[in-house]
């Protein structure tokens, strides 16, 4: 069996999947207070600047993958209007319960599937968007989860990916600090979880950075992709288009 990374541990493809089930499954309780505190807040920016930047229009289809708390669902929903739809959908269960009970206490009904992001059981040429956020860098294939997330695309319809990115150099040391000295701490003291933030820290430096990922959009023929770099680059927004 092949090997993968979690984090900086190199562990068999198998045992990755069933680490980050557990890492999600772990923090679900906590796991919208430590975005607000991790990011001071900022993460709801990125989040309404990704979503704008797709361009969605009322009417059109949004798959929302590993939309976990439905953060971006919510956003797409407003944006689609009656007329249209989100499919949010999520690999996690727990996670995908929290996103399901937060839309209904909202007022909104919307498909929601259970499902792996290298396998979507969706129709080719489907939607009008597919967006991902926070959730490409815990796949273990993410060749084969860009493929999939362009084929259920409609031709024209894009593909937005939010994820932690590389920082700009001027901000590497302090980042680097707060990363794996607070970050931990914040984990354990909030959600008496320090391995589940340790493990995110280091799964951001495996990611691959802007350029790379924009590499691999194209590769999964992906055109137009572009990226935005966010708050110096801790965070980037890609986009490509398919044609």
């Amino acid at each position: 069996m092949a090997d993968t990374h979690f984090g900086f541990e190199t562990v068999a493809e198998k045992e990755k999947s069933k680490r980050v089930a557990d890492v999600f499954t772990s923090v679900v309780g906590k796991y919208d207070v430590m975005n607000d505190l991790m990011s001071a807040g900022l993460h709801r920016i990125w989040k309404r600047f990704a979503v704008n930047l797709s361009g969605v229009r009322e009417g059109q289809r949004v798959l929302d993958v590993a939309g976990g708390s439905a953060d971006l669902s919510r956003l797409y929903l407003k944006k689609v209007g009656n007329s249209g739809q989100v499919v949010l959908t999520d690999i996690n269960n727990a996670m995908l319960r929290v996103g399901r009970d937060r839309l209904l206490d909202e007022g909104y009904t919307t498909p929601i599937t259970q499902c792996d992001a290298e396998h979507l059981p969706f129709p080719s040429n489907y939607f009008d968007c597919v967006c991902i956020a926070f959730g490409l860098r815990n796949v273990t294939h993410k060749d084969l989860a860009l493929g999939e997330m362009q084929r259920v695309l409609k031709p024209g319809g894009c593909l937005i990916v939010l994820e932690f990115s590389k920082v700009a150099k001027p901000f590497e040391k302090i980042y680097n600090a707060y990363s794996f000295n607070l970050l931990p701490k914040i984990g354990r003291l909030v959600a008496n979880d320090a391995d589940s933030y340790r493990y995110l820290a280091e799964s951001i430096r495996m990611h691959p950075g802007q350029v790379e990922l924009a590499n691999m959009m194209k590769e999964a023929n992906l055109e137009k992709v572009e990226y935005f770099n966010l708050t110096g680059g801790v965070v980037a927004v890609h986009r490509g288009y398919k044609f």
